[in-house]
């Protein structure tokens, strides 16, 4: 089969999107499948040599609490077209498929099998946008779409509230090949102080102030512990590392960006994963890589989290932007051994279930399962799908 994946974001740029599709690439090629990712890009992507077709220049947009880079060129169909013309796609899977510019072109062009895969809960701009036009427009791309997934029921519940319709949930996975708990720790923090780890970009809706206040509780009674800072943005860690410094912590470390194949490492030195966004999560990615690397999970109790994390199962969850409550949770967690290894044992064997072959299997069957119904019955012949428990 041949299949294109379109991502409206840069795809120069690490996030969730940019991982599930790369993800979802990886998985379809080894299963001999014919795969081109089309994406805005800042800069080259050689890792992907001819796998990838950059189309526009993306820009920053700001988004929930987040920046959004995207291209929102109005000049982008000439080039699409031709794209597509000479691949002659079986199947165009795209993510985030009503976010403009490239993936709304891509849907209004395209002359074969949409399907379209919503990632995002509230807050994410394009649905919104240039109303009432751009509203009209939105709804003729929607029924461009000939099959809908969600990585979550809160990413379900948000399309619906605005594009009602049939969407199948089928959730983000985890490279359980790249998190392995085999891999060996950061030797220069496995000193014996308790190591607290925080992973995601420093950007308000990850919650990182609101773990900063209640690390300073967690320090207050146990002295010999660590908070590590995994993840990029300048500007916010000028004001953590400023917040830090009045407030007397010691042993916070700022990594800045770490790369998808040091990532484990710092989740193997770990003994605590922490996760304090206040919302605008629909699923929660970091949430099963710790898991596949066997860590207990403390965590805002936010829709897309609570949709992985069971509470009092797998990890802790507890009410976001509370300190008090957190601080209580890191430190009654840190302190349970037994806890700590039933959480992350359980944590592991649910990461397992979501590994990206067993997605990548259940994206593939829904694919077949459109192309088997009308309009494409008489292009394709009726494959019978195989449901992949996840």
């Amino acid at each position: 089969m041949k299949i294109a994946l379109v991502s409206p974001y840069d795809f120069a740029y690490p996030g969730g999107v940019v991982l599930h599709i790369s993800c979802l690439e990886r998985q379809f090629t080894r299963m001999g499948h014919d795969v081109k990712i089309i994406a805005p890009a800042s800069k080259a992507v050689p890792s992907l040599g001819d796998k990838f077709i950059p189309i526009g220049s993306p820009r920053p947009v700001p988004s929930s609490g987040s920046i959004a880079r995207l291209t929102l060129s109005f000049f982008l169909a000439s080039k699409i077209r031709r794209v597509l013309n000479r691949e002659n796609f079986d199947v165009i899977h795209l993510h985030e498929p009503l976010m403009p510019m490239l993936c709304t072109d891509v849907l209004l062009l395209s002359p074969t099998a949409n399907i379209g895969t919503f990632h995002a809960t509230h807050g994410r701009p394009g649905y919104n946008l240039f109303k009432p036009f751009g509203k009209f427009l939105l709804k003729k791309c929607y029924r461009r779409l000939h099959g809908k997934i969600a990585v979550s029921k809160p990413a379900m519940d948000f399309a619906h509230e605005h594009f009602p319709g049939y969407y199948n949930i089928i959730p983000n996975g985890v490279d359980v090949e790249n998190f392995s708990p085999d891999v060996p720790p950061i030797e220069e923090y496995c000193d014996g102080k308790s190591n607290f780890l925080f992973v995601g970009r420093l950007e308000k809706r990850k919650g990182l102030n609101y773990l900063l206040e209640a690390f300073v509780r967690v320090q207050q009674e146990i002295p010999n512990s660590r908070l590590i800072v995994v993840g990029p943005g300048t500007r916010l860690r000028r004001r953590y590392k400023r917040e830090v410094a009045r407030s007397g912590l010691k042993d916070v470390v700022f990594t800045g960006y770490v790369s998808y194949e040091d990532l484990p490492r710092y989740y193997k030195t770990a003994d605590i994963f922490c996760a304090p966004a206040v919302g605008a999560e629909s699923f929660g990615l970091i949430l099963l890589e710790a898991m596949a690397m066997g860590k207990p999970i403390v965590a805002s109790n936010i829709d897309g989290y609570a949709s992985v994390v069971a509470d009092g199962v797998d990890g802790q969850l507890v009410p976001p932007r509370d300190t008090e409550a957190l601080a209580r949770t890191l430190i009654s967690t840190v302190r349970d051994g037994a806890l700590c290894r039933e959480m992350a044992a359980r944590g592991r064997a649910k990461a397992l279930e979501h590994s990206w072959e067993r997605i990548a299997r259940s994206v593939l069957d829904y694919y077949q399962r459109v192309l088997s119904e009308p309009p494409w019955r008489k292009q394709f012949p009726r494959v019978k799908a195989t449901p992949v428990s996840v």
